[in-house]
């Protein structure tokens, strides 16, 4: 039973971590969502557009609950996440910087009054939050099974998992994004890197596919196999500490890379 939770634990981390690296960028753009409001206007626009986004979170988690088990949504959350992780190495290593993002960004929220950009902000969350929410599911669906019951149509423990990743997306968002964002500067290539293991957990998310009781391609019991955890993690710290320890490049520079 220790190392069930053990597991989970680990888990909550690696998604807490990848969440953080994530929300980095979304925070800023959060930012200049608000900018254009007068300055006592800002923080709380971006706290009712956290709250708004909190709940959207949720209510997607819930729906996503009772549908995570379904092969065809795992396979395209799947083909989603491959699609996402690929996309963005690939544009970090041969794209070019888009420097007017956040310009871009500024001058479509410009004239907005309060509660349209309290709006925008959690809209924008929700959207920035998709792949994060697909990864943590694929990352939960992972784990064995807890004893805590079901929650629609997970196990109990998975989803909570789920949840508390989403929660902690939020919370760096609003708290810890600015170290985030100075750790993206000081080392550029981790925001590749985690695009990179976004990819990975979507091999991942394919594996469980392929196991599907209704599929049975591979072994059902295949993907919570000790010899595939320690693939998938080994994997998965690997790239990890490549983008740790990856040279400063100008072609991994922040802003590179958006969604």
């Amino acid at each position: 039973m220790d190392s069930l939770w053990l597991e989970y634990a680990w888990t909550l981390l690696i998604l807490i971590g990848l969440e953080g690296l994530l929300s980095a960028d979304n925070a800023l753009v959060l930012a200049v969502i608000a900018k254009h409001l007068p300055e006592e206007q800002k923080k709380r626009a971006i706290n009712y557009g956290i709250i708004m986004a909190f709940a959207f979170r949720f209510a997607a988690l819930f729906v996503i609950s009772f549908i995570a088990n379904v092969w065809q949504i795992q396979a395209i959350g799947a083909a989603y996440l491959l699609y996402l992780g690929l996309k963005h190495v690939i544009q970090a290593r041969f794209g070019k910087k888009n420097e007017n993002i956040h310009k871009d960004v500024k001058e479509e929220a410009a004239g907005k009054g309060f509660w349209p950009t309290v709006g925008k902000i959690a809209l924008a969350d929700l959207a920035f939050a998709v792949d994060s929410i697909l990864a943590a599911v694929a990352l939960a669906l992972g784990l064995p099974d807890s004893p805590l019951g079901n929650f629609g149509g997970m196990d109990g423990g998975q989803f909570i998992v789920v949840v508390l990743g989403g929660v902690a997306g939020l919370i760096l968002i609003k708290y810890a994004a600015t170290w985030f964002v100075q750790l993206l500067d000081k080392r550029p290539a981790l925001e590749t890197t985690a695009y990179a293991i976004v990819a990975w957990v979507g091999v991942k998310l394919v594996v469980i596919t392929l196991a599907h009781e209704d599929i049975g391609i591979l072994d059902p019991h295949f993907p919570h196999s000790t010899a595939w955890t320690l693939v998938f993690y080994g994997v998965l710290v690997s790239i990890a500490l490549i983008g740790w320890f990856a040279p400063r490049n100008k072609s991994f520079e922040k802003g590179n890379l958006k969604r």
